[in-house]
């Protein structure tokens, strides 16, 4: 072989010397997005976002859930494939959801703003939490075209409910996500190491670590101080008090049931997502109360240990309430493929957040856009490869396209009542 031949064959790049620029390069996936975020982090900061609760079985549970499935192609010809569908009645590019994270700006400058900056670019829905750092009013003044959603606690008077809720909808927030799974704070054993309790108490080695990671504590100290404008309901920066800080590490009033979702499904005309419950029943009562959403989830595995994931039991909550309400699924979702097993078992969408922030850990605004392409280029793939052309076809076909690797056989396709999705029968419930 000649010298120029070999020089067709290889290219040699550039160095690139911007290190988010090279992690642009060079992640591929959410997994390397999630190692460059480690090298940036503090570890007390990246032990907080990437933590489980107690022994951390849910969280690993989850990661389990997903690969029980395998995909089952079917050859034929492909169109497109198109990844286009609606949630909640609105056009969106991908069956993907940003869900809430509170505090994000404690892990990049940019926070929210950068997320849904990412959000708006790939047309999707970003759900923007209570305890976020940015002001609603801000989210919408910069993103006006955004699919605008806003974690809703149920805590506080009728009163102070009706004004929060004049304030979302004057912000253009038509959905609200309701979040059920915070009656108590989990016991997040790495944050008890590293003093990330309420209020925070931090260790010497905690902050010896954080003084180890120059670039986050430059950026930390550039940026504004950390705010909490969306907690009142007229949208000032309250004093950051112990209380606040129970609410921002994950507590919520453990007195709020269906009565006050009753209530605000009568106070709120807008869209309401239920958020945080793996109970089928649970669904079942959210589509009896006029809910139009529920996201099944055990919170990244970061409250109740061994708790059920979301794909433990998906298709029973679909069979529960037929068409009748949509269900989203989030937990450990971090590929492409993880969306297409969650659509084919009767999701119409799926929710993200740790991998969205690993991206903006990593690269910014950027990286939160590279994370939602990964997806996308992952959800594209698969569904060629499995041989189905649109979303809709994906999970009309359902169980022809996954199969359950521990006890499952093949049902005869029939659809319960009033779905179109299909429907697996496990060997160990026959």
């Amino acid at each position: 072989m000649k010298v120029s031949d070999i020089r067709q064959l290889v290219q040699v790049k550039a160095p690139v010397l911007s290190r988010q620029r090279r992690v642009l390069a060079n992640a591929y996936n959410v997994a390397e997005f999630r190692a460059a975020a480690r090298r940036v982090l503090p570890a007390g900061i990246f032990d907080y976002l990437d933590g489980g609760s107690e022994d951390e079985v849910t969280l690993r549970r989850n990661r389990e859930a997903f690969e029980a499935w395998g995909l089952m192609p079917t050859w034929g010809p492909v169109d497109g494939p198109d990844t286009t569908t609606t949630i909640l009645g609105k056009h969106s590019a991908l069956p993907i959801t940003l869900t809430p994270t509170g505090a994000t700006r404690l892990f990049h400058p940019e926070g929210e703003l950068a997320v849904a900056g990412a959000a708006a670019a790939a047309g999707i829905p970003y759900g923007l939490a209570g305890m976020s750092t940015v002001a609603m009013e801000s989210i919408a003044g910069h993103f006006p075209q955004l699919d605008r959603w806003f974690n809703f606690g149920l805590s506080g008077t009728p009163a102070a409910r009706d004004e929060k809720l004049a304030r979302c909808k004057a912000a253009g927030f038509t959905t609200l996500i309701v979040g059920v799974d915070t009656r108590a704070l989990g016991s997040r054993e790495r944050d008890l190491r590293n003093g990330f309790t309420a209020p925070p108490s931090l260790t010497l080695s905690t902050l010896i670590d954080i003084a180890s990671r120059p670039g986050w504590w430059a950026n930390f100290l550039r940026a504004d101080g950390l705010s909490f404008p969306n907690l009142s309901p007229q949208g000032s920066n309250p004093t950051v008090t112990p209380t606040m800080w129970q609410q921002i590490l994950g507590h919520s009033d453990s007195s709020s049931g269906w009565a006050e979702l009753e209530s605000l499904r009568e106070a709120w005309d807008g869209r309401i997502v239920l958020k945080g419950c793996v109970n089928p029943k649970d669904v079942a009562r959210a589509a009896d109360v006029g809910l139009d959403a529920v996201q099944l989830s055990n919170h990244g595995g970061r409250q109740l240990d061994h708790m059920l994931s979301p794909m433990d039991v998906l298709q029973e909550a679909r069979q529960q309430v037929g068409d009748g309400i949509e269900i989203y699924v989030d937990s450990g979702i971090r590929r492409g493929t993880d969306v297409v097993k969650a659509l084919a078992l009767g999701a119409d969408a799926c929710s993200i957040g740790r991998p969205y922030l690993y991206g903006l850990v990593a690269a910014g605004s950027a990286g939160v856009s590279r994370v939602i392409e990964i997806f996308a280029e992952e959800l594209r793939r698969t569904m060629t490869l499995v041989g189905v052309s649109t979303v809709a076809e994906l999970q009309a076909r359902g169980t022809e396209v996954v199969r359950d690797l521990r006890h499952a056989t093949p049902s005869t396709n029939e659809h319960p009542a009033g779905t179109q999705h299909a429907t697996l029968v496990s060997t160990a419930t026959q």
